[in-house]
């Protein structure tokens, strides 16, 4: 039997292209694994400890590594991870599934490409568009009720980020992040009638 794997990726800070490796479950609990990009501008280091993994991730957005803890079963089991960039609010690393990572570094690349061709500008959102829309949605989504969180509240927090938008329960503090930065997730609002904080929205 073929031993799972796990897919890394992220966009190297120097030479802005993406870098998507390839571990088995035991070469990532085995040792620290140092995961360099070609160019040799950037590497994502995974250690594995025994409760808990460490990784730093270098980011193409604020230039700066981000020092990221989660747990063990988590980074080796989870579908799909995605972890953000504190300063801009987008994606700056996805590890999981080859299918799940490969979906995700699509958006991840076009957020990126659109963050580039904007650099000397003043806007207030990475894509003002695609945020109006997403912000628009929401508010119909809440006209009908549905928004709601996993606890059974109703009562909820928004703060727009950047390129993010997080709803946040007023009563258990459970999150929902959603990204507002490119057209597919747009689309993937729009193809939703409910939000669950804490949850996935459904269709």
């Amino acid at each position: 039997m073929e031993e799972p794997k796990r897919t890394l990726a992220y966009i190297c800070p120097k030479c802005k292209q993406s870098v998507v490796v390839e571990r088995t479950q035991f070469q990532l609990a085995a040792a620290a694994n140092k995961l360099p990009c070609p160019c040799g501008g950037s590497a994502l280091l995974v250690e594995l400890e025994a409760d808990h993994a460490d990784l730093t991730v270098p980011c193409a957005y604020c230039g700066r590594d981000h020092h990221i803890r989660c747990s063990v079963h988590t980074l080796l089991h989870e579908e799909a991870l995605a972890f953000s960039c504190k300063a801009t609010g987008l994606d700056c690393c996805y590890i999981g599934t080859e299918r799940a990572v490969f979906q995700a570094l699509r958006r991840l690349e076009e957020a990126a490409a659109h963050m580039s061709e904007d650099q000397d500008g003043q806007e207030t959102f990475l894509n003002e568009a695609v945020m109006t829309e997403v912000l628009g949605e929401l508010k119909d989504i809440a006209q009908r009720g549905g928004i709601s969180c996993e606890c059974g509240a109703k009562d909820y927090k928004v703060k727009v980020h950047y390129s993010s938008v997080e709803l946040t329960c007023a009563q258990c503090g459970a999150k929902l992040r959603l990204p507002a930065a490119t057209g597919e997730d747009l689309e993937d609002l729009c193809c939703r009638y409910t939000l669950t904080i804490g949850g996935k929205g459904e269709a």
